[in-house]
């Protein structure tokens, strides 16, 4: 498929005023979670709710980070998700469950992001 980046806002579920742009995450659907610089996270208010989940890397190394709650922007799509608080070292990702939540699926021909079509349902 080859990699791709998309720029995405993250804002606060309680003041959707703070917010920060980021200009380049790696669309990533083999990453469960969206990875956003914790920084970032701490400057507009979002607060670490589920601490110390571990996650293993592509490498197969293990780690732990804390998780918050987020809306995700990417373009006109947006969802409420949770995101990791990443460190220094970690990629930025867009990750699977923030993709299906803004109903969102990769094209891999234009290495783009596409609208996904009708949500489906039971």
């Amino acid at each position: 498929m080859g990699t791709f980046s998309v720029g995405c806002r993250i804002e606060n579920v309680v003041n959707r005023s703070k917010g920060v742009t980021v200009r380049r995450v790696l669309v990533d659907t083999g990453s469960e979670y969206t990875w956003v610089s914790g920084a970032a996270l701490e400057k507009i208010g979002i607060a670490r709710e589920k601490k110390d989940i571990e996650f293993i890397m592509a490498n197969g190394q293990r780690s732990t980070r804390s998780v918050g709650f987020a809306i995700v922007r990417v373009e006109k799509s947006f969802t409420i998700d949770e995101v990791v608080f990443a460190e220094k070292g970690d990629l930025l990702l867009l990750g699977a469950r923030s993709l299906e939540g803004l109903n969102l699926e990769v094209d891999p021909r234009r290495k783009k992001l596409v609208a996904a079509g009708p949500v489906p349902v039971a």
